[in-house]
């Protein structure tokens, strides 16, 4: 197999979390930029990677970069590139684009000469006139940054927070990737109670019962690279088979679901029927005065009512008074929020130890963490206060 220039794209301050699963499965050879990680792989990377990155946007090829201060430069460097070697004669290859602080900043004649290269480059090896583009999916992205020309492929297709058990959505839905990262940045573990007291439709629970299961969040969907001539199928078979044989049991201690709307608990009970973690999850209707727990130690992870896509200010605002009475008395937890809203440590009473920028779509927002004590080592499991 071939040594391959990939790239993981993320959210704005996801890098890290994505560069630690990358080293995890093994992609240590690594650079570390805003909003994405390149790395270096193989074809197999290209499977392993789309199935199993849980906070990564997109896994994009690299072809090849250059610098193009006009649009000359661009065709000429872009024709130059192996572009035969991956995209078949009959394929689909669509072109978007970017341009941030670069001369060539007219987005649509990017793609339009990038097009015509690519095409010109094909012309070379084939020597058809005329691409009917009705086969594979090869979705190409210029990217121009400070007059550094990225050409890329998209082996993803569609984003990798689409993980297949979210087909309704309630009001207001936080992102798969982004809700796995939340969980991922926590001090959480599988032998730890997680409450999410703002539930919605499911999405932090369920990535959590992904990640206690170590089920790979996209074993039930496909890829455009699955449709390659490049890539033989059975490395996606092995990638598949790979990540089953490391699933885990069902971890002792319970996630518990709750949320005031019983609507969107039933859509939420849906999705982890869908995702296949149902039994992993416990769900209550319970408004958050009237949150109680009998367990010492254990971690509230949750994206409250910002007061903006759903609901009002001053509702949200109440909510997190609500929330400083109801989490009071457990010191010994960890705490975990992600809001817009500027003014959530005053309203909420309690200065966070850490703050994170994230993106929850394009709303700028802040994870706020309280970290409570680490439990003893062999604290006993406790029994579920449902």
């Amino acid at each position: 197999m071939s040594e391959l220039e990939l790239i993981a794209t993320t959210g704005f301050g996801l890098e890290a979390v994505v560069a630690r699963e990358l080293k995890a499965l093994g992609y240590a050879d690594q650079q570390v930029e805003d909003g994405r990680v390149t790395f270096i792989g193989d074809e197999q990377a290209i499977c392993r990677t789309n199935l199993r990155l849980r906070s990564a946007e997109r896994v994009l090829l690299k072809v090849g970069s250059f610098e193009a201060r006009d649009f000359g430069e661009l065709f000429d460097r872009t024709i130059e590139l192996p572009w035969a070697e991956w995209v078949d004669v009959d394929a689909a290859f669509p072109v978007r684009g970017k341009s941030v602080r670069s001369q060539l900043h007219s987005v649509p004649d990017c793609q339009r000469i990038v097009k015509k290269a690519v095409v010109e480059s094909l012309k070379r090896i084939d020597g058809r006139e005329w691409f009917e583009e009705t086969g594979p999916a090869y979705g190409i992205e210029v990217s121009m940054l400070k007059d550094q020309a990225t050409l890329t492929i998209d082996t993803s297709g569609s984003g990798l927070h689409k993980r297949g058990y979210r087909t309704l959505s309630g009001a207001a839905p936080l992102k798969e990737t982004l809700a796995a990262a939340l969980v991922q940045l926590s001090y959480w573990n599988p032998e730890r109670t997680l409450v999410d007291p703002f539930c919605g439709t499911g999405t932090i629970p369920i990535e959590a019962a992904l990640i206690a299961r170590n089920i790979a969040p996209g074993l039930n969907r496909v890829f455009a690279a699955e449709e390659w001539p490049r890539i033989p199928p059975k490395l996606w078979v092995e990638a598949r088979s790979e990540a089953r044989d490391e699933e885990r049991e069902k971890p002792d201690v319970p996630i518990i679901a709750t949320d005031l709307d019983e609507e969107v608990l039933s859509l939420a009970r849906y999705h982890a029927r869908r995702a296949g973690v149902e039994a992993d999850i416990h769900f209550q209707q319970k408004p958050i005065a009237e949150f109680t727990t009998q367990r010492k130690y254990g971690c509230i992870i949750c994206n409250p009512p910002y007061g903006e896509r759903s609901g009002s200010l001053e509702q949200a605002e109440e909510t997190y008074r609500e929330m400083a009475r109801a989490f009071k008395g457990i010191d010994t937890w960890s705490l975990y929020v992600l809001t817009s809203h500027p003014e959530f440590e005053r309203l909420f009473g309690r200065r966070a130890e850490r703050r994170r920028k994230l993106y929850n779509g394009r709303i700028a927002c802040t994870y706020f963490q309280y970290a409570g004590p680490r439990p003893p080592r062999r604290a006993r499991v406790e029994t579920s206060d449902d």
